[in-house]
C-alpha cells in the first residue's frame, strides 16, 4: 500500500469523500455531521492523505492542526472494496507516526455513536485512544463521541 499526501481534485478521491459525507448523513442529523467539505481540505492547517493499492484508492484521512501540541484526525474513510483488509489500521499507523515526528503531543478525533461506527470505535480503542470530552469547538451531542491519545508516551 502506498500512502501519500494528496489533494481532493482526483475523481476517485472526490467520490470517496462524497460517499463518506452521505454515509454520515444516513446515521446522524446534518447538524451532527462533522465531515469536511472539499474546500476545507485546501486550508493550510489540513494535510490530506490517500492510501492506494495497485493504483486503486483504498482509503483516505486528514490531519488538522489545532495548535502547536494538538492535532485532529479527520475524514478517515476506507473504500468499500477494501473494507476489513487492514487499510484503516495501516493508514492510522502512518498518520500517528507523522504526528509524533512533527512533535505533536496529542491527537484527537470525533466519530459517530450509531452501530455502524462500532468498527471505527474499536479500531481507535485498539490503538489506545481513550474516550474524552468535546474539544476544539465541538459540543456534547448524542450522535458524537470523542477520542484522544497522548503521543508523548
Amino acid at each position: 500500500m502506498e500512502i501519500k499526501i494528496d489533494n481532493v481534485d482526483n475523481a476517485a478521491v472526490k467520490q470517496l469523500l462524497q460517499m463518506h459525507h452521505e454515509d454520515m448523513l444516513k446515521h446522524s442529523p446534518i447538524e451532527s455531521v462533522h465531515a469536511l467539505d472539499l474546500s476545507a481540505f485546501k486550508k493550510t492547517n489540513i494535510t490530506f492523505y490517500t492510501a492506494w493499492i495497485n493504483n486503486e484508492l483504498a482509503g483516505c484521512a486528514a490531519l488538522k492542526v489545532l495548535d502547536d501540541k494538538h492535532i485532529e484526525l479527520k475524514s478517515m474513510k476506507t473504500s468499500n472494496m477494501f473494507l476489513r483488509k487492514g487499510v484503516a489500521a495501516k493508514l492510522l499507523t502512518h498518520l500517528l507516526a507523522i504526528a509524533k515526528n512533527q512533535h505533536y503531543e496529542k491527537i484527537s478525533l470525533e466519530t459517530g455513536t450509531a452501530d455502524v461506527f462500532i468498527p471505527a470505535q474499536n479500531l481507535y480503542k485498539r490503538f489506545d485512544f481513550t474516550l474524552c470530552g468535546p474539544f476544539s469547538g465541538y459540543q456534547e451531542d448524542p450522535y458524537s463521541m470523542f477520542f484522544t491519545k497522548s503521543l508523548t508516551e
